[in-house]
C-alpha cells in the first residue's frame, strides 16, 4: 500500500536528494518549504539567508521537476518564540545555544508532525545525514548516525522522541555527500553545485550580537574583563559578544594567550584565563531526552561530544532521580559550554543526551 510522505525542503541539495529518493519508492510525495522568519525582523538582507526567495524558489523548482506538489508553510510566530527568543535569552545569560536543536525540536520535528497529521500524511522527510530503524531487542526506534562520518548530523536530532521515530525517514543516511551531489547533478537539479550553508539560518554573517540587539532593541551593556582572582584586566563590550573559549576580539594584551573561560552575567563580568583553565572533566545537563532506552538505571560507558565540532570522548553517564544527566569524562575536555548540548553514544548509535546547565 503507497503511503504518503511530507518532505521538508530548504531548497538546498540535501532535501532535494531525498526527494528525489523517496519519490523512488513509489509513495506519494508533497514537498514543503516552511517560512521560519522575516528577515527585515533581524536586519539582514533578504537574498542572504536560507529563507530567501532563490532558495523557496529552488525547492519549488526540483519539486515541479519530480512531479510533486509544492507548498510554503509559514511558521515565523512559532520560529520567533521557540528558537529566536531561546536563542536570544541564553546569550543574556552568559550561555552558548545550539539554535538548530531548537529549530528540530520545535518546528521541523514538532509544528510539522502536526501538519502532518492535519493533512493525513503518513511520515516526514528530511534531508538530514543519519539512519532510522527499529529494534525488537529493545522494543523501540533507534537513531544511528550516518554512514559518511564528514556528515552525520545525529547530534542534532538527539531529541528525537518514539513517536517522531516512528513517523521519520532520512533516506540519506545511508549515503555520501559526493553521492548526493551525484545524484542531484544526474537528475539535473539546479541546486546540484549549491555550496553548504556554514552559518545559523538567522544570523548569515556570523554577527550574533548585532542579531540580538536588532531583536531586542537594546544595546550591549559594557562590564569588566577580570581574571579567576578577580584582578581587573580591562573592559568588554557586553556578554553577548563572548562565548566560552574565545580568543579573538578580546582585546586585551597578557603574557599568556587568554581565553574567555567564564561569564558571569549577574555581575557583568567575563572572566579571561589561560588555554589550561578552559579544561573540565564533569557536567550537568537538562531537559534530557533517551533514545535507546527509557531511563538510565545505572552508570554505563558511553562516548560524549559536547558540540556538533567535537570529536566524542570516552566518558561515565548516569541519571540521577530527578532526570537529571551526569557525565564524566576519562580525561578532561576543553571549553565545555553552558547551552550546548551533550550526545551519548555506544558505537554509532545515540543513547540520548541534554543540555548542559552546569559545569564541574
Amino acid at each position: 500500500m503507497r503511503k504518503k510522505a511530507l518532505i521538508a525542503m530548504s531548497g538546498g541539495v540535501d532535501s532535494s536528494v531525498a526527494a528525489l529518493l523517496t519519490q523512488q519508492t513509489g509513495d506519494t510525495c508533497i514537498g514543503i518549504n516552511l517560512k521560519l522568519y522575516h528577515n527585515e525582523d533581524i536586519g539582514v538582507d533578504r537574498q542572504k539567508t536560507c529563507c530567501s526567495l532563490e532558495d523557496v524558489e529552488a525547492a519549488r523548482t526540483v519539486a515541479w521537476r519530480l512531479g510533486m506538489r509544492f507548498y510554503v508553510f509559514n511558521f515565523t510566530g512559532c520560529f520567533r518564540e521557540a528558537v529566536i527568543d531561546r536563542f536570544t535569552d541564553a546569550y543574556q545569560q552568559g550561555w552558548t545555544p545550539n539554535p538548530c536543536i531548537d529549530c528540530n525540536r520545535y518546528l521541523k520535528f514538532g509544528k510539522l508532525m502536526e501538519r502532518m497529521r492535519q493533512l493525513e500524511m503518513d511520515y516526514i522527510v528530511t534531508g538530514h545525514y543519519a539512519r532510522t530503524e527499529y529494534e525488537t531487542g529493545r522494543n523501540r526506534y533507534v537513531l544511528k548516525k550516518g554512514k559518511d562520518p564528514n556528515k552525520d548530523q545525529s547530534y542534532v536530532l538527539y531529541m528525537l522522541t518514539q513517536e517522531q521515530l516512528a513517523h521519520i525517514r532520512f533516506p540519506l543516511g545511508e549515503f555520501s555527500k559526493d553521492e548526493v551531489r551525484k545524484m542531484a547533478e544526474e537528475h539535473g537539479f539546479v541546486n546540484a553545485k549549491k555550496r553548504d550553508s556554514q552559518d545559523i539560518c538567522f544570523v548569515p554573517d556570523g554577527d550574533y550580537a548585532k542579531v540580538i540587539e536588532t531583536i531586542t532593541g537594546a544595546s550591549a551593556v559594557p562590564g569588566l574583563f577580570t581574571d579567576s582572582s578577580g584582578n581587573i584586566l580591562g573592559q568588554h563590550r557586553g556578554i553577548i559578544h563572548y562565548t566560552i573559549g574565545q580568543r579573538r576580539g578580546l582585546r586585551i594584551s597578557g603574557k599568556e594567550r587568554l581565553y574567555v573561560v567564564d561569564i558571569l552575567p549577574e555581575e557583568n563580568l567575563v572572566i579571561l584565563g589561560t588555554d589550561q583553565e578552559l579544561f573540565r572533566r564533569e557536567l550537568t545537563a537538562e531537559q534530557v531526552n533517551l533514545i535507546s532506552c527509557e531511563k538510565l538505571t545505572e552508570p554505563i560507558r558511553v562516548k560524549a561530544k559536547v558540540r556538533y565540532r567535537h570529536t566524542e570522548q570516552p566518558a561515565l553517564a548516569w541519571q540521577t532521580e530527578d532526570g537529571k544527566l551526569h557525565v564524566r569524562f576519562d580525561e578532561p575536555q576543553r571549553a565545555i559550554t553552558k547551552g550546548q548540548a551533550v550526545v551519548l553514544y555506544d558505537d554509532d548509535l545515540v543513547v540520548g543526551g541534554g543540555v548542559i546547565t552546569e559545569i564541574l
